[in-house]
């Protein structure tokens, strides 16, 4: 039989009407010319700042049938880390390699990027220092697919068509507005939305959505390319539920009323949910509400109303994104891949923690873009974010936000489903990183990493490990106790070994010295142990420097507050 992989990395997605998951049906193929070929397919599927808790897998109150069944007859990741944002999670997802060395040590979109472009490792795009993974599944005789959200390169031989993938119906950069291609961000910040089929300029349609369409396309290459005898690798990249938050009229009008009593109402709820499930224990209480959240019963009527909006248009997108993903499933049934593909699913980073007036001119340019009239949020024309209080409910019970190295920024939900490990739900709660996805696919593929050298071209080896035995049921942890990963982002910075964390999380959120913790036993990063532990602290900031040299991280101003002496306060703020 051959096995096809689904690797969906999303995040939260709500109800879903008429494309739900049947967790009981078991499709089989008969044996015909078109499987010869007994390697799996694969189909990677991300979502775009979606929070640890949004979907009810891990505690979410939002619809998500599709996706829990998946972990209600699969494999449950409890310990999967990204990196803390888009682009810098995808050149890792696509390469097998920390971001810095792979071409993206920052965002384009990034104030800093222009004095950094000209260090190694920094160049705005997946660099050539790295075999990107389409490649080197079509060097294998794979058919490549991909849709969405690629945010890895604009110029001829960075883009998908260039990067291996045979199909590909793609937004180019980091975001759109999710009804047309209009801008999210000022010409000055980052280029005006550019979409492309096959390397080519295309428009939208006029009936353009972003996560139906994305998932529309996908289906079509892989009914047209059924039957071939070939694998496939799928990429599908949503932009959902990423800003500015918009969602169809009757998607919104499901949730309505929904939100009304606050974002500190559903942050308990889904703190007790995941206590109910056995995520974490009695002992784990969640970030406290801080970061300039104003609490829900201080708001006028009108501020809770607009709030609770915002999040009604955020629980509709992660229901479409829900929808669709059943779409695909059912595609997959209708071909007889089904029960041959496995399901991997999680999100970019963690929920976003911005808001539109973060900077003057962002704030002027949706001011002078959009109609944010309650009664317009969400449709066409609107422009808004769903704001800290929601994002802190989405980090649950994670600490910060997307872009932070809190692991409310790493730390993503991730479900694995695999017929041939049998049904029933499990759990791995082993470290686990993007990283070691390019490694698990190209070992089930048995495709083999060109190690030092590709196309001419001298690259890194690969820094994760295939985790195709828990997957296959083994509970051998991928990784030794003491496996180390570190993390650097616009100067914010960590290191995790085993259970220890070293994060320094600069303003507004923390206060950018180093701060020890054990997330074994304080998974909200809430206690400082600096002070009980200095030797273990000391250890992990050498071997944050080691990381940080071994990657290329060029940090430009190490005055700054993330460059800050550690003071040793025992709690964090």
């Amino acid at each position: 039989m051959r096995v096809h992989w689904i690797f969906c990395l999303l995040g939260t997605l709500p109800f879903s009407a008429g494309c739900e998951y049947e967790a009981t049906t078991q499709l089989q193929r008969p044996p015909t010319e078109s499987n010869q070929d007994n390697r799996p397919n694969f189909l990677l599927i991300v979502a775009d700042d979606l929070g640890y808790s949004d979907i009810g897998a891990f505690g979410g109150e939002i619809h998500t049938p599709n996706l829990d069944a998946l972990a209600s007859q699969g494999l449950q990741l409890t310990n999967f880390h990204t990196g803390a944002s888009c682009s810098p999670t995808r050149a890792m997802l696509l390469s097998g390699i920390d971001h810095h060395l792979a071409g993206v040590g920052v965002p384009v979109e990034s104030a800093a990027y222009s004095q950094l472009r000209q260090h190694p490792g920094y160049e705005g795009h997946l660099n050539f220092q790295v075999a990107a993974l389409p490649e080197l599944l079509r060097d294998a005789g794979y058919r490549t697919y991909m849709t969405g959200k690629w945010h890895l390169g604009y110029a001829a031989d960075t883009i998908p068509s260039a990067r291996g993938f045979d199909q590909s119906y793609v937004l180019l950069g980091g975001a759109a507005t999710h009804f047309d291609a209009s801008p999210i961000l000022p010409s000055s910040i980052a280029q005006a939305p550019r979409f492309m089929q096959n390397g080519k300029p295309i428009d939208l349609p006029d009936d353009f959505y972003s996560t139906r369409d994305y998932a529309q396309r996908l289906a079509e290459f892989l009914k047209r390319d059924g039957g071939s005898g070939s694998p496939f690798f799928a990429y599908l990249a949503f932009t959902a539920p990423h800003w500015p938050l918009q969602a169809p009229e009757a998607s919104i009008a499901k949730y309505r009323g929904n939100y009304d009593a606050g974002y500190e109402a559903l942050f308990d709820h889904r703190l007790r949910r995941q206590r109910e499930l056995g995520l974490i224990d009695d002992s784990v209480k969640g970030q406290p509400l801080t970061h300039g959240i104003v609490p829900w019963g201080d708001l006028s009527l009108a501020e809770k109303r607009e709030s609770a909006r915002k999040m009604e248009v955020y629980a509709a997108m992660v229901d479409d994104m829900d929808h669709h993903i059943g779409a695909v499933i059912n595609t997959l049934k209708e071909l007889g891949e089904y029960d041959n593909t496995i399901i991997l699913f999680l999100s970019d980073n963690g929920a976003e923690g911005n808001t539109a007036d973060r900077h003057p001119l962002f704030k002027a340019f949706v001011e002078d873009c959009c109609d944010n009239r309650l009664d317009n949020l969400g449709k066409p024309g609107s422009f808004v974010f769903y704001g800290r209080g929601w994002a802190r409910v989405s980090s649950v019970p994670n600490r910060y936000y997307k872009s932070t190295t809190g692991e409310g920024g790493i730390r993503s939900p991730a479900i694995v489903r695999y017929p041939a490990a049998g049904d029933g739900q499990r759990r791995h709660d082993g470290f686990l990183s993007v990283l070691d996805i390019a490694p698990t696919i190209l070992d089930f593929a048995g495709a083999a990493h060109p190690g030092t050298e590709h196309n001419r071209h001298a690259i890194h080896p690969l820094q994760g490990a295939s985790f195709r035995n828990v997957v296959e049921g083994a509970e051998k942890p991928v990784h030794p106790p003491q496996h180390v990963m570190g993390w650097e982002l616009s100067n914010h910075k960590a290191l995790i070994r085993g259970d220890w964390k070293i994060a320094a999380v600069h303003p507004p959120y923390g206060e950018g010295s180093w701060r020890l913790f054990n997330l074994a036993e304080d998974r909200s990063e809430s206690t400082d142990l600096c002070d009980e532990y200095p030797g273990i602290f000391n250890e992990m900031l050498i071997l944050w420097q080691d990381y940080a040299t071994q990657n290329g991280v060029v940090i430009l101003d190490e005055s700054s507050p993330s460059g800050a002496v550690h003071d040793c306060d025992q709690t964090v703020p």
